[in-house]
């Protein structure tokens, strides 16, 4: 059999009646794929599960509780649209797509495409949005996997979105006559903030953002703050990436490694907003005012961020710049660095044992170098302290503790760019933090974890 022979279709059911021969698992799933689609579905069995015996008594299919025969079959095969031959008996299925073939209607014989008119895909249902994965039979448990691999890159709200635009389509094609313009219009639509309106379920605002695009009027920008995860680009949220994809610019800083941006749109502007050999940071305020410059002239900038925008981040000071300037705002949560790196070096943040809180605290000193903390209750057994930021002060840090009633070989591990293939995994206590990074060469980003749950650490 050639497995270039099938050619992928979508089959119109509304007004059909479909038969499954079997009452089994295998036949189960194949009625469910008719469920929602077909409106009469006949169903030929001896025996049924309790699914099946669930529909019956639901009234969404009818039950004829026979063998398969060929008289039975004959009566019904000439109105049926196709047909499911689902039995765990290899010569009963093959009778069945005998005579389905005989009377032309298309069979699919279950895990035996020989004897089969046609062959069911790996479907994605976003309905009405549907994808659908074939291999022509030659490889089904691939097509399902490359069905898995595709549906996480695609937005629950999807079916939505498309109904949304079947919605609209009188209205805009009543005022934009014309192919072009209307096609121009649906584009500008999907690729700005419109689009993001109707799969959050926005209708009002995502028919104005159509309207907007109708009129040919300016792309209303806005600004996107996205947690990226502590390095590795396989923790990166679904929400992270679609929003990668469709971003106009990017701002970033050194705590973003190329293989993250590598996921976001070839065509952005990066623009770095990080430290530079011989300059400074570029100034928070300088930051805002980029992003509203962008936003305001229609972008939609993305602001992506190591770990949490919301976490040590700076998102809180970037939401309220932004939206005092009238610009729409989204924010997409990241995997923040204790928890990710605290799994990566496999140091469990809580253990019922010894840590029964967990405080994220920056490292940061003050201009002045000072640590303004409230080291009373840091430095106190039964908890774990998350600190980031802080290899600099990082021996002050464990001195205060220490200062305060935590005893010198309290343990404490710094991770080294946690979570990615060069991670390093550094084990002291507070009396040895500013040894190990010394005589290690550790550098930022790490991120120290201290407290009795590095004693259980597992590699």
């Amino acid at each position: 059999m050639d497995d270039d022979a099938y050619l992928p279709i979508a089959l119109r059911l509304d007004d059909a009646e479909a038969l499954v021969v079997g009452g089994g698992g295998i036949a189960a799933n194949k009625t469910k794929l008719l469920l929602g689609r077909c409106p009469r579905i006949l169903v030929i069995a001896r025996d049924l599960n309790d699914e099946m015996r669930h529909w019956q008594t639901a009234g969404r299919i009818d039950i004829i509780e026979s063998d398969a025969t060929d008289a039975l079959l004959k009566a019904h095969l000439p109105r049926l649209r196709l047909v499911f031959a689902a039995t765990d008996d290899r010569a009963v299925n093959r009778r069945v797509a005998e005579l389905a073939r005989a009377h032309r209607v298309p069979v699919c014989v279950v895990d035996d495409p020989e004897p089969s008119t046609f062959i069911t895909p790996a479907i994605i249902d976003r309905r009405p949005v549907q994808i659908a994965i074939s291999t022509g039979g030659a490889a089904p448990v691939l097509a399902r996997r490359l069905r898995t691999q595709i549906e996480t890159l695609l937005p629950d709200g999807l079916g939505g979105l498309a109904r949304f635009m079947r919605a609209q389509r009188h209205w805009i094609r009543t005022n934009l006559p014309d192919m072009m313009p209307r096609k121009r219009a649906w584009e500008d639509f999907l690729d700005g903030p419109g689009m993001e309106a109707a799969l959050a379920g926005e209708t009002e605002k995502a028919r104005e953002m159509l309207a907007a695009a109708a009129e040919h009027a300016p792309r209303r920008g806005e600004a996107w703050l996205v947690g990226a995860g502590p390095g590795n680009p396989d923790l990166l949220t679904l929400g992270a990436l679609r929003l990668m994809q469709n971003a106009d610019s990017v701002l970033y800083d050194q705590l973003i490694p190329e293989s993250i941006l590598d996921r976001v749109r070839r065509d952005a502007e990066r623009v770095f907003v990080g430290k530079q050999r011989s300059r400074h940071t570029l100034p928070q305020s300088e930051i805002n005012a980029e992003m509203i410059r962008r936003a305001k002239a229609g972008e939609r900038v993305l602001r992506l961020k190591g770990g949490d925008p919301f976490i040590f981040g700076r998102g809180g000071e970037e939401m309220a710049a932004l939206t005092a300037a009238g610009i729409n705002v989204r924010v997409i949560p990241g995997i923040t660095a204790a928890s990710g790196c605290g799994a990566a070096a496999g140091i469990p943040l809580t253990h019922r044992d010894c840590a029964q809180s967990c405080i994220f605290v920056t490292g940061h000193a003050r201009a002045d170098g000072t640590l303004d903390l409230d080291w009373p209750s840091l430095a106190r057994r039964g908890q774990t302290l998350a600190v980031y930021m802080g290899l600099t002060p990082l021996a002050r840090f464990a001195e205060n503790l220490r200062a305060h009633g935590l005893p010198p070989d309290w343990p404490a591990a710094i991770i080294e760019r946690g979570t990615r293939t060069d991670q390093r995994v550094h084990i002291g206590t507070l009396s040895t933090l500013a040894h190990l990074i010394e005589t290690q060469g550790i550098v930022s980003p790490a991120l120290t974890i201290i407290g009795e749950v590095v004693n259980y650490r597992r590699h």
